[in-house]
Parts: C-alpha cells; structure tokens; sequence
C-alpha cells in the first residue's frame, strides 16, 4: 500500500461538516416549501414529503453518516468486491415482478416491506470503493496498461452501464460514468486510452440516442426549447419560467407559482427552479458557492489522504456530488439536456440522501488520518 504518511488520528475536518450540514439544512427547508402543494394534493397534508425525507433519508442517512465516519476507511478495501456484488444484484432485481417498482416507464426502485430502496444510488459508492480499491491494487503503471488496466475498468463499468439502460436511468448512468472516468484518470489511465473509450462511449450515446424516440425528442428540446412547450418542451419552459420570475431576489420563501402544479417534479430533479423562483439569484449563487466550499474543502481532504486509497476514494465522492450537481444545476438553466438527476442533498429522495450521507461519513473518517 502505498503510503504517504503515518496515520496519527486527530480532529475531523469541521468546516467540512459545516458545510455538509447547511446543505442538508437547506434541503430541507426547500423540500418543505417546494413540495406543500403537491403534498396536500395527493395526500391531503402539506408536509407528507418533508416528513418522509426525514424518516426515510435522514434519520437513516445521519444513522451511517455516524457509523461510516467511525469505521476505519481501510475497512471498506476488504469488503469492496462484495459490496459491488451486492449492489449490482440490487440493479438486477429492479426487474423482478413483486419486487422491482416503477415510476412511469423506468423500473428502478426495489419496493421491500412498504419501503422504496433505489439501488443506483448505492451502486454510486459501492463503485468508488470497488475502483479506488483495484486502482491502489493495480498501481499506475498496470492501471495504464490496455489489458490489466483499461479492458477490466471498462468491463465493470460497461455491466454496471447496461443495467441501467435497461431500466432506464441514462441520468444516473452518466453520474457514473464520468465519475468512475475521473477517479480512473486519477489512479493512472493511459491518456491515448481514455480518448478512444470516450470516442466509443460518445458514439454509443449518439446510438442510444438514436434508437429511443423518447429520448431524441428530449435532445430537440434542449436545442430548441421553444418548440412544443406544451407537450415535450413543456417541463424545461416551466422551468424556465421558474427561474426567470425569481429575479435577483425572488419572490420570497413560499410565495413560488410554479409549484402550484405547473413545474414537473417539483420537489425532486426541478427544486432548484423553485429555490430561484422563491430567492433568487443571490441565494441560488450562495448555494452553489456553498457545493463549492464543500468541494474545497473535500479536495483539501484528499490531499492530505494518508494513501492512494485514501485520496481516489475522496476525490469520487466529491466529483460524486460536484458532477450531478453541474448536471441537475445545469438541465435546470438549458446548458444541458434534462435527465433527471437529483440535486444532492436538497432534492426530494431517501435513498440519494441517506446514501449521500453515508459517503461523507467516509470522507470525514479519512478527515481523522489526514497528514497533518
């Protein structure tokens, strides 16, 4: 293993913690103004979803936020392989009768005991662990090989890949892929490599694209927002409208139009349109200032890692959250095709919060080792 320096446990990173709380905080408080229309609709109280984020993501989620920065993060080296095998049977039994649950046309929830578990999100961490394990096993030199370095990271992640197309989860399966690309250039790809699976990856969205109608009609929109906005169009107008309204200082906490049954999925991929619409631009740049002190202050972590374990593992889970927050964040404002991904830790999603958590748990234990 290879080692940076002796491991002499001290403090966590606190201001790291700080800024993970007040987003958590945060989402919250806007999942409980976003969601108060839809809420007393289908179930005939306002706050149905903010009390089911809270028994559901975050009573779990600070649960193993506790446990996961208690635990040694060397620990989760020995369980890697287990742990992305148990996931990926996660991803395959969203495809069993009487287990696997849907929502419109994607089958991506496990529905347990009158509980919802969406296996992506686990495999999101399992993966990291899994990669920063067999990159620190490998070493750059094999890690940069064709066969013992790119054909086996491109396996995996391929398996994992074709899983999700099939529920389908294109959004989810991006997070993924760029991640899982990230932390594999950090742990010592082949450069030559990497440009020609990116070629091939590239060239097999296009092909997805092509051959799915659904999806498109949702690259036309992006193009040409304008075109249709009552029927394909009509979900990135809203948005738009959202957002536009909001100003440079919103209309105030609460008073959102949009959440009053114009603006599709309200509380989970679209709660960003409602945080600009209610506060505005200067609040919306405060949040977004606040995901990148957050990434700061992670970076900071990963380069006083005391190994390349260590440092892989952090850097995935903060190009985790950056990257799906760019890509909600930036499908929200037209800069890219909606896919509906969550914001972390703000929109609506038990398991994406508690998973989330669970991940910075880690990143705080290795907080406590840090070369100092």
């Amino acid at each position: 293993m290879a080692q940076y320096c002796s491991i002499k446990p001290h403090q966590p990173d606190y201001r790291f913690m700080f800024a993970l709380g007040l987003l958590v905080a945060f989402g919250l408080i806007m999942i409980s103004s976003a969601s108060v229309a839809l809420s007393f609709e289908k179930f005939g109280e306002g706050y149905y979803y903010l009390k089911h984020q809270i028994i559901f993501g975050l009573i779990p989620g600070l649960i193993l936020l506790g446990i996961f920065s208690y635990v040694d993060y060397r620990f989760w080296k020995k369980i890697a392989l287990g742990l992305l095998g148990f996931s990926i049977f996660l991803l395959v039994l969203v495809f069993i009768p009487g287990i696997g649950a849907g929502y419109g046309s994607a089958k991506s929830w496990i529905y347990v005991l009158g509980v919802s578990f969406q296996p992506a999100e686990l495999v999101k961490l399992t993966f990291l662990i899994y990669l920063a394990t067999w990159l620190e096993s490998r070493g750059k030199q094999k890690a940069s090989d064709f066969t013992e370095g790119l054909v086996p990271f491109l396996s995996i992640l391929s398996l994992i890949a074709f899983l999700l197309i099939l529920q389908p989860d294109i959004g989810t399966m991006s997070i993924i892929i760029l991640t899982g690309i990230t932390v594999y250039f950090i742990g010592g790809a082949n450069l030559i490599h990497m440009l020609f699976a990116g070629i091939g990856g590239f060239a097999s969205l296009l092909v997805l694209i092509k051959v799915s109608p659904y999806r498109t009609a949702r690259l036309m929109t992006f193009l040409h927002p304008e075109f249709d906005p009552q029927g394909i169009g009509y979900h990135i107008n809203q948005a738009f409208l959202a957002i536009g309204s909001g100003g440079f200082w919103g209309r105030g906490f609460g008073l959102s139009r949009q959440k009053f049954q114009y603006l599709p999925e309200v509380a989970g991929d679209s709660i960003f349109a409602v945080i600009a619409e209610e506060l505005g631009f200067v609040f919306v740049t405060l949040l977004i200032l606040g995901f990148l002190y957050l990434m700061f202050r992670g970076f900071k972590i990963a380069q006083n890692s005391p190994d390349s374990f260590a440092k892989m593992l952090v850097i995935g889970i903060i190009c985790w959250i950056m990257i799906q927050t760019f890509v909600n964040v930036g499908a929200m404002v037209g800069l890219l095709p909606l896919t509906g991904v969550p914001l972390p830790f703000i929109s609506y999603g038990g398991t994406s919060l508690a998973v989330l958590l669970a991940a910075c748990g880690i990143v705080i234990n290795i907080s406590k080792k840090t070369c100092v």
